[in-house]
């Protein structure tokens, strides 16, 4: 059973940083696909960022420069480092990870961007 585990969410100023990590269990780590989407009130859940095995990394225009997906294969662990934070940046951010054909979420971790 694969589970992912979000943690590093919350309460930052316009202009600050915060950064997620997400904790995988039950399988593989290293040779997943792992990335983060996120899902603003009323919009529909987008992809952020993500990366592969390889480390190679795929951003999403409103992040890049910004945003820096990360992993730690010996910890089963990815990471968003978020930097100069925006209010449109607040939503409910969702670890996202694919073992073999199959797609995986975490239980998502709020975050908040005051003006």
């Amino acid at each position: 059973q694969v589970q992912l585990v979000e943690s590093g969410g919350g309460l930052v100023q316009a202009g600050g940083s915060l950064r997620l990590s997400c904790l995988a269990s039950g399988t593989i780590f290293s040779i997943a696909t792992m990335g983060w989407y996120r899902q603003a009130p009323g919009k529909q859940r987008e992809l952020v960022a993500t990366i592969t095995r390889g480390d190679r990394t795929n951003y999403a225009d409103f992040v890049k420069g910004r945003f820096t997906i990360s992993r730690d294969n010996a910890k089963s662990t990815v990471f968003l480092q978020m930097n100069s934070l925006k209010p449109d940046d607040t939503a409910v951010y969702y670890c996202w990870g694919r073992f073999s054909v199959v797609d995986y979420w975490g239980q998502g971790t709020q975050v908040t961007v005051s003006s």
